[in-house]
C-alpha cells in the first residue's frame, strides 16, 4: 500500500461550557461519531503510525475517541501509532499545516493530522486542488505519490473523503 495522509476534522465540540476556545470540549454527538473514524481506519488497514493531533481539548478528545475505535490493530511497523500534541496544528492556516506535514519523517508511510476548519479544508484543496467539504468528525485521505513529506505542496490525489459515522465511503480516484 502506498503512504497516506489521514486529515482528521475534530469532533463537533460542546459550546454549552463557558471556556475558552482551546478547552472546549467534545460534544455527546461526537463523542458517538469519532469513534467510527477509529474502526473504519482499523477495517481499511489503515492505522497511522503518527498522528499528529492539536493540543485543543476537542482535538484532543477526538483522537482518544478515534484511537477508542482502533482498538489494540496496529501500525504497518507493528506498532501503535504515536501520537504528537502538535502546538502548530492547533491553527485555522492551511499554510501552518503544510509547514507541519513537512516535519513529518521521511519513512513514515500512513500519517493522521487531527486539527480545524478551515485549516484542515485549505490544506487539503491545496494538496489535492479538491473543494472538498469536511464537517465534523469527518475523514479525507489523501495518497501523496512518491513526493517526500518535506516537498509535499501539490500534486496529491484525493482518494476518499466523508463522515465514517454516516454511512460507508466511496472511493473517489
Amino acid at each position: 500500500m502506498a503512504r497516506r495522509l489521514v486529515l482528521i476534522r475534530h469532533a463537533k465540540s460542546d459550546w454549552s461550557e463557558p471556556v475558552s476556545d482551546r478547552e472546549r470540549p467534545v460534544s455527546s454527538r461526537g463523542r458517538r461519531q469519532a469513534p467510527a473514524i477509529g474502526t473504519w481506519l482499523r477495517a481499511q488497514d489503515m492505522v497511522p503510525e503518527l498522528a499528529l493531533v492539536s493540543p485543543a481539548r476537542r482535538a484532543s478528545e477526538t483522537w482518544d475517541l478515534v484511537a477508542s475505535g482502533i482498538g489494540d490493530a496496529v501500525s504497518r511497523d507493528g506498532a501503535p501509532p504515536v501520537v504528537q500534541r502538535a502546538v502548530e496544528a492547533y491553527t485555522f492556516d492551511g499554510d501552518d499545516l503544510m509547514r507541519l506535514i513537512h516535519t513529518v519523517p521521511i519513512e513514515r508511510e500512513i500519517v493522521a493530522l487531527v486539527g480545524h476548519n478551515p485549516a484542515i479544508e485549505e490544506l487539503l484543496e491545496m494538496l489535492t486542488g479538491a473543494d472538498q467539504p469536511m464537517p465534523t468528525s469527518s475523514l479525507a485521505v489523501i495518497d501523496p505519490g512518491t513526493i517526500p513529506w518535506s516537498e509535499l505542496t501539490a500534486g496529491a490525489r484525493l482518494v476518499t473523503a466523508g463522515r465514517p459515522s454516516d454511512g460507508p465511503l466511496r472511493a473517489l480516484a
